[in-house]
């Protein structure tokens, strides 16, 4: 008998009180659901343990990165109808007792664990970061394991998602139809002018990446960079470049936690995609570091993912797939707070530019790259980390679009003694 989609889709529906807004195929070639709609694979039983075991988010993580589960279409405009029931709903766990006190709910229930059986908890995908618990986020030993989970997957990976310009960030868009190259070279330049950069200034570039800002100050404003990172496969293709580029002199990376760095003052400082990681304990300690280590009057350039406010404020919350596959311990923070921890440390922010519509654009464009690029993604890494990424950049551009998540450019400035910031009148001039 194939049913197993049809009883599917009943708990489903069940579960989330609402028609199931895409089709489901089942290990047993059946389908169920509204006609012309995504179609959900559930390849094996494994999937449903994952689900049962790990009710929520983190379970459909781990049977999707597992290949267990999979999209037939389009995969944007499944995670599109799927949003509400997945990341937009209150704990996964809370809701799902709450509606097993309804019979109905608990005879379905019984029926998916029948069709799961053997019932025994199915190992995580080797993919999936693994720690020791909150007491140690965000020492230095942590992040750096962190980055290194994040960054350390093969440089040449990396290449076929981003493109030429190996930068890892909201590229800055003049139009859709732009290319990213140009789009990421219009973010280098952006940020340079809005530091007000000039031939002889020293920039400290913090979270370098593949070297992409350090190069760009460096040969097209004449400054003196250090680039720091704590990725040692970011640092080699780095420096690799910057020789091949003849910038040895004016560009060092080091492999650095920003906490250790000494040598300043600094005149500029950038910190692109990078904030994201520093957590919420440590983000004032985050920016009385970056103040100490310019001189008056320099300015900081923040660009940093952000989420919407919560009603409750001192609530932890993380999301459990982007936890657990791609930015262990990385925690998002109203755009407000981080404005107000920045001055906090003494700075004095004069500029806020929004750019999710950009972001959004900028992961299309990576989503497109990997999957022109798929049999060649999956044999650089893992069947697994390939499938990661096509998620988490997919996922991630449809949270930009619906403004769950936002990204923004903070420009601050360490006042001097006497009060005056060295900024222009019309502040959009930069210089």
């Amino acid at each position: 008998m194939h049913d197993a989609a049809l009883r599917l889709q009943n708990l489903a529906e069940q579960l989330i009180g609402a028609p199931l807004p895409v089709r489901i195929r089942a290990w047993d070639r059946s389908e169920a659901g509204p006609p012309g709609a995504p179609v959900v694979v559930v390849r094996n039983r494994r999937a449903l343990r994952h689900l049962l075991w790990k009710p929520g988010e983190l379970g459909l993580a781990r049977a999707w990165v597992a290949g267990d589960l999979d999209v037939d279409g389009d995969l944007y405009e499944a995670l599109d109808r799927l949003a509400e029931f997945i990341w937009e709903r209150d704990d996964d766990a809370g809701g799902l007792r709450k509606a097993l006190r309804d019979p109905e709910v608990r005879a379905a229930a019984r029926s998916l664990l029948a069709l799961s059986a053997p019932f025994l908890p199915p190992a995580p995908p080797p993919e999936e970061m693994r720690r020791h618990g909150r007491l140690h986020r965000h020492t230095k030993g942590s992040d750096r394991q962190a980055i290194s989970h994040h960054y350390d997957v093969g440089n040449d990976f990396y290449e076929l998602v981003l493109g030429p310009s190996m930068v890892y960030s909201c590229a800055y868009w003049e139009s859709p139809d732009s290319t990213l190259e140009n789009a990421q070279r219009d973010k280098l330049e952006l940020v340079s002018r809005k530091l007000g950069l000039e031939p002889g200034m020293r920039l400290l570039d913090v979270g370098c990446g593949w070297g992409s800002m350090a190069i760009h100050a460096a040969r097209e404003h004449g400054v003196s960079v250090v680039g720091v990172t704590l990725s040692q496969e970011q640092a080699a293709y780095a420096r690799k470049r910057i020789a091949e580029e003849g910038l040895t002199d004016r560009i060092e990376i080091r492999v650095q936690d920003y906490r250790d760095v000494r040598d300043g003052p600094y005149d500029a400082i950038s910190s692109i995609g990078m904030a994201e990681h520093v957590g919420a304990e440590r983000y004032l300690e985050y920016a009385n570091d970056l103040y100490a280590l310019l001189r008056p009057g320099g300015r900081l350039l923040n660009h940093q993912i952000a989420r919407r406010p919560q009603a409750d404020e001192s609530a932890y919350s993380v999301d459990a797939f982007i936890d657990a596959y791609v930015f262990p311990d990385g925690e998002l923070a109203p755009v407000g707070s981080t404005v107000a921890l920045l001055e906090r440390a003494g700075f004095e922010a004069r500029d806020l530019e929004a750019i999710r519509e950009h972001y959004a654009l900028t992961l299309r464009r990576w989503v497109a790259n990997l999957e022109a690029h798929w049999p060649e993604a999956q044999r650089l890494t893992s069947p697994g980390r390939a499938r990661v990424w096509r998620l988490y950049m997919a996922a991630s551009a449809l949270a930009f679009e619906r403004n769950s998540i936002g990204v923004n450019q903070i420009l601050a400035v360490r006042p001097p003694d006497t009060g005056q910031s060295g900024m222009p009148l019309r502040s959009r001039d930069w210089r």
